[in-house]
């Protein structure tokens, strides 16, 4: 399975605690964090929640 590479570009403070909870459930902790995740649908969801916060390195 392919991998995505997501970095945290905005911060979570002033988000609502969904936002927050995606964030953290991601695994992304400050901006300019970066992590990798299986490329999967519920992570896709997950990024899409989140878009104005994260982008899609590759």
């Amino acid at each position: 399975m392919s991998e995505i590479v997501i970095k945290q570009v905005r911060s979570g403070i002033g988000t609502i605690p969904k936002q927050r909870a995606t964030l953290k459930a991601l695994g992304l902790r400050r901006i300019n964090h970066v992590v990798t995740k299986q490329d999967t649908v519920q992570v896709r969801g997950m990024v899409k929640r989140v878009s104005h916060l994260v982008e899609i390195v590759s």
